[in-house]
């Protein structure tokens, strides 16, 4: 982390601290992640202070509300309206932006203001020269008024520490009119409650059509004044009122006075509020907030122990490994109470219930990652979406704080539930779980009623037929994994059947999959090459990405192309084909191409897993290590795509780990090609630690494995073997051998 020396720095200091209070961290796993990585191009990272799986994501917000501020910060623009309590993590759409905090001196104009000139609102530009981001702790200059802001956070409240010049006139602002992108409030409300605290709530619409955000708010210094703005909201019934949107609280400061601002949030209610502040951060002392939220960083980051003398590579993968911690995030008030689906308050101390959940993106890595690091927290999250489904009828889509927000295609919920009851996590009722499962994906809504009524989903009936249909039959492959699992043959059989409905659009000619017609004739003209985002038969792809989307049935795609030789040579193909893609309204998602291979999105994911199935993992070797070179970066441009929610990251964790989960809820991770001499992974059952012996430039290839000190003969490791830890070694070398 060349370009943040000062952030190494404070990071350092902060576990010398833990250490000589007791702490036994011996490695400062914070000080290799790069928390700007992503904020450039179109990785839509968030910036700021936060805790791993944290409600609170506390953080600068920029004026622009273009797509590349999705997370309220990019690299190319220094402004600042303030600093936000809820961000999201590397999405396609912008949402939340809650509760922004901003401090000034003298009089502004309360709006969100025009970057070229900072009199029309209360923003400053940012001193980037002097940022400082880690995880667990932000901070930057505000050139405008000469006022340093520092945050950290705990999970579910935000600590803010500005340090002032002298002044008459220095004041810290609320702002609730302005959250970001798609986000519009309808409801407001701040209050006073003493000298030194306000609460408050924020109802929004927007990508969530229903956000509710309430705070309660305490300063270190009693405020001499406070000021409420008002703006046009609706009440109870609909009707327009005036309510307040800004709250000012004045202050007379002496030069280098500092302020702190604790902000506690909750989807529940003030008082939810002010118990979560009253549990969590009941002090003032800003250097063991940063301290603590430093070592519960750690604490997550150590899961792996990384050996390699490369700075770079350390840095972006445990840059990867943070960004796959952010979210999902917490979403019930230390004593339980959560809001539902259905907008009714309930209260259960059994489990965490969590929020943000990208699952059309995390199904793929993210969640089966999760499964092997986190075995602590997979429980919550299949029981949160098991409540998710009773609230509302269906497993989560897309499910942002408290909203099924229906965003992409599929049944992505369903795979993440299937993937935990395979994988042997049973903290919840499986059996339960299984018909939620099932009924969820036997709907007639978005699609699946006419894949029903014709066998697939045809393309003059409805828009964006062949994603649609290819994610519902990856859906049903985990449906029916899941049906073998618990020995239910008839069901089994069935969802296996309905997840052969994606070999309806492959084209005997063309060789590529194609939209097809309820009279069973082809979509025509065809162009491979063309995306026209949102408005034809692929999603955010085109035919040559989409074809190879049946991970559930690659005996099936085999048996297409007529032998596996003919597979990995349409495989070859693919990646041999020109970097372009035509049409005047392509998809921005199609990014980080290698030939028609999109590493940028999340359809493509899993293609290079393919050759080691197909018996030519060297193949897969060579592009895993093309994408590790390619795609992934020590600087802000570092992604290839979105980092939606983890996926990008977590696709290059696992990958660097030597294996890869291909199939929709499978215990099986296809060897590809590791990224390090010694990997060590804490797991439910100790340590798994891989070893790629002789891994250098030139030997790059696995020649044979061992696990445990035996040979091993399979092209994947189960994830049984993973989770009870133990040692798995290649053995690397420089000719491509194939040892199953």
């Amino acid at each position: 982390m060349r370009k943040f020396s000062s952030a190494i720095i404070l990071a350092s200091v902060l576990i010398l601290g833990a250490c000589s209070s007791g702490k036994t961290e011996k490695t400062d796993y914070t000080s290799y992640v790069n928390t700007k990585i992503g904020s450039g191009g179109h990785g839509h990272v968030f910036v700021g202070a936060g805790v791993p799986f944290g409600m609170v994501q506390l953080g600068p917000t920029s004026i622009p509300q273009d797509w590349d501020w999705c997370s309220g910060y990019h690299d190319s623009d220094n402004s600042v309206i303030g600093f936000s309590h809820t961000h999201l993590e590397g999405t396609g759409i912008g949402d939340l932006f809650d509760v922004t905090v901003m401090p000034v001196i003298g009089e502004v104009t309360y709006a969100r203001g025009e970057s070229s000139d900072p009199s029309t609102g209360l923003w400053s530009p940012a001193d980037r020269s002097k940022e400082v981001s880690t995880p667990g702790y932000y901070s930057v200059p505000l050139s405008r008024y000469g006022i340093l802001a520092e945050m950290t956070a705990t999970n579910r409240v935000g600590l803010h520490r500005y340090t002032f010049p002298a002044s008459d006139e220095a004041a810290i602002v609320f702002d609730l009119r302005n959250g970001g992108c798609w986000d519009t409030p309808y409801g407001t409300w701040i209050e006073k409650v003493s000298d030194n605290s306000i609460r408050g709530y924020r109802y929004s619409s927007g990508w969530a059509s229903n956000q509710r955000v309430f705070f309660h708010a305490e300063f270190s210094k009693p405020f001499d004044n406070i000021t409420f703005i008002d703006g046009p909201n609706r009440d109870d019934n609909g009707s327009v009122v005036e309510k307040p949107m800004y709250a000012r609280m004045d202050f007379k400061t002496t030069e280098g006075e500092q302020i702190l601002v604790k902000v506690a949030i909750s989807p529940v209610s003030m008082e939810g509020a002010t118990a979560n502040m009253a549990a969590e951060l009941p002090g003032w002392n800003f250097e063991n907030v940063v301290s603590d939220a430093t070592a519960a960083w750690n604490a997550e980051l150590s899961k792996i122990d990384v050996t390699t003398s490369d700075a770079d590579d350390r840095t972006i993968f445990y840059t990867a490994l943070y960004h796959t911690m952010i979210h999902p995030a917490t979403f019930s008030d230390v004593d339980g109470k959560y809001r539902g689906s259905d907008d009714v308050v309930r209260e259960d101390k059994s489990f965490t219930n969590y929020t943000i959940f990208s699952l059309w993106d995390t199904y793929r890595a993210a969640m089966p990652l999760l499964n092997i690091l986190h075995p602590e927290k997979a429980d919550d999250m299949v029981n949160t979406m098991l409540k998710i489904y009773e609230q509302q009828g269906k497993l989560p889509v897309w499910h942002l704080w408290a909203n099924e927000t229906d965003c992409m295609v599929g049944n992505p919920g369903v795979i993440a539930v299937g993937d935990a009851i395979v994988k042997g996590y049973n903290g919840f009722d499986v059996n339960a779980a299984y018909e939620a499962m099932k009924n969820s994906v036997m709907l007639d809504e978005r699609g699946q009623n006419l894949r029903k009524q014709y066998g697939f989903i045809p393309s003059d009936l409805y828009n964006e037929s062949i994603g649609n249909d290819m994610e519902y039959a990856i859906a049903d492959g985990a449906v029916a994994n899941v049906a073998a699992f618990l020995g239910k043959t008839e069901d089994e059989a069935f969802f296996r059947e309905r997840s052969h409905s994606y070999r309806n659009y492959m084209d005997k000619e063309t060789l590529l999959a194609r939209g097809r017609l309820k009279d069973g004739s082809w979509r025509s003209p065809f162009n491979p090459f063309v995306s026209n985002h949102r408005e034809q038969d692929y999603v955010e792809g085109n035919a040559w990405q989409y074809t190879w989307l049946a991970p559930q049935d690659f005996d099936g795609l085999v048996d297409f192309y007529g032998s596996r030789e003919k597979f990995v040579s349409q495989l070859d193909t693919l990646f041999a084909q020109e970097e372009r893609i035509d049409g005047e309204n392509a998809s921005p998602d199609i990014s980080g191409l290698i030939g028609q291979y999109v590493h940028g999105n999340e359809p493509s994911h899993h293609i290079i897993y393919f050759y080691t199935m197909a018996g030519e993992p060297a193949k897969a070797a060579d592009h895993v290590r093309e994408v590790y070179e390619k795609m992934y970066f020590n600087n802000e441009n570092g992604l290839a795509g979105n980092e939606d929610e983890g996926q990008m990251s977590a696709w290059y964790v696992l990958s660097s780990l030597g294996f890869y989960q291909v199939e929709p809820a499978s215990t099986r991770f296809w060897f590809g090609a590791p990224n390090f001499p010694k990997m060590d992974v804490k797991v439910k059952g100790g340590v798994f630690s891989i070893i790629a012996e002789g891994l250098d430039e030139t030997s790059k290839y696995i020649q044979s494995v061992e696990l445990n000190g035996a040979p091993y003969n399979k092209g994947y490791i189960e994830f049984s073997d993973i989770e009870k830890g133990g040692t798995l070694k290649f053995i690397m070398g420089s000719t491509p051998a194939k040892w199953y």
